[in-house]
């Protein structure tokens, strides 16, 4: 093969100086197109969508909507709820707590939840010889 109709090397240009006139391709990108299809839609919040700009402690129905099956309060990302809207429903969700409307944690599990066997004492001995008392030994 002749020297003109081979391509230089990345750095052999200018004794390396335009190693970066050479474009590389890119790793990631896969022929046909690219690996991601544009932005995702952002989620609608409940709020938005029924027009509800103000939320009181009072109202417990709209509350329920953004807690957890354990009790916890619905984070924006899988709610949808602007900071704003989740600055006020987590300040009123707090506030029905305090006049127990709502509960702080649930204690009872669904049905769909698996259910675990009872839990052993956090702090009891493990083994039978660490309960036998040390006087039989005499």
């Amino acid at each position: 093969m002749s020297e003109d109709t081979q391509r230089p090397l990345r750095g052999e240009i200018n004794g390396g100086a335009d190693r970066l006139a050479i474009p590389r391709a890119d790793k990631d990108a896969v022929e046909g197109g690219s690996r991601f299809k544009g932005k995702r839609r952002r989620k609608v919040s409940y709020l938005t969508a029924n027009k509800i700009y103000t939320v009181d402690y009072k109202e417990v129905n709209i509350l329920r909507r953004f807690l957890n099956d354990r009790g916890k309060i619905v984070p924006s990302r899988q709610s949808g709820n602007t900071a704003g809207q989740q600055r006020m429903i987590s300040e009123a969700i707090r506030r029905a707590r305090e006049m127990a409307l709502l509960p702080f944690t649930v204690q009872e599990m669904g049905n769909d939840r698996r259910d675990y066997g009872p839990r052993r004492e956090r702090f009891a001995p493990r083994h039978a010889e660490a309960q036998a008392p040390a006087a039989d030994k005499e």
